[in-house]
């Protein structure tokens, strides 16, 4: 029997995105109430659609990188909502493609900014919250990279390492006080992130390094936003109780090979 959402309250960063927007739609077909955030010009339009309900989404600008403007998201969802019950921190960016000596400083830096700090401020930002109401899960979004090396992306794997330090340092900082923090890791997924690699990595021949890519996965294909969101409403869920300071890899036994 699927869990029941009825009745929580999700923030979601990074929803306009594949992952993002994924887990948002399956937390409200679950019963959940959705706050949504994303950078200025995102287009939040997908996901009205697949949420009609107004009363059941909050679609909020914010830079996760901001701290008061990331603050005011926060504290709008929790005027509107009265708490917040589960945390998808979820934003991140994949930065330049290139060899450590050839990588841009400015590059390192925004990737770093985006993919740590952000998820550190999202966790400064909604533990407060949880701890007031004496529980919460909070998912924060790792990757295969957090736990594996990749060439040409030096800034994406050292940032999803990070935050896998962060899940734990939180995830023993605050499991006494009934909030969860784990992280997935999800391996290739079809999504404009992995497009933007796969050009990145070889210009012009982007699906030749996607064939490339699904070749080395035991199951032979890239995952889909669908498949990663599942896991989330996983952790999200009661079902994972006592489940806290996980990473859980949704890479079709990539990492296994």
């Amino acid at each position: 029997m699927t869990q029941s959402m009825t009745g929580k309250i999700a923030l979601v960063t990074g929803a306009a995105g594949a992952l993002g927007m994924a887990a948002a739609r399956l937390l409200a077909d679950r019963g959940a109430t959705i706050a949504a955030t994303d950078m200025a010009g995102a287009d939040f339009g997908p996901l009205r659609a697949a949420i009609p309900d107004a009363q059941r989404l909050l679609t909020v600008e914010a830079d996760v990188t901001d701290e008061t403007a990331f603050g005011a998201a926060v504290a709008e969802t929790v005027e509107k909502f009265g708490t917040i019950d589960i945390f998808f921190n979820n934003a991140g960016i994949e930065g330049p493609v290139a060899p450590i000596p050839d990588f841009p400083t400015d590059g390192f830096r925004k990737v770093m900014d985006v993919n740590v700090t952000g998820i550190f401020l999202g966790l400064k930002l909604v533990i407060p919250v949880m701890a007031k109401a004496g529980r919460g899960s909070i998912i924060n979004s790792s990757s295969v990279a957090g736990l594996t090396g990749s060439a040409g992306l030096c800034a994406y794997v050292a940032s999803k390492h990070a935050v896998l330090g962060l899940t734990r340092a939180a995830a023993v900082e605050w499991g006494a006080k009934g909030i969860r923090v784990n992280c997935i890791n999800p391996g290739p997924i079809e999504s404009r992130m992995m497009s933007s690699i796969e050009e990145g990595a070889s210009p012009g021949a982007a699906a030749a390094v996607h064939d490339g890519f699904a070749a080395t996965i035991p199951m032979k294909r890239y995952g889909t936003p669908d498949e990663v969101a599942g896991v989330v409403a996983f952790l999200a869920s009661d079902e994972a109780a006592y489940v806290n300071g996980a990473a859980y890899t949704v890479d079709g036994g990539m990492t296994a090979a």
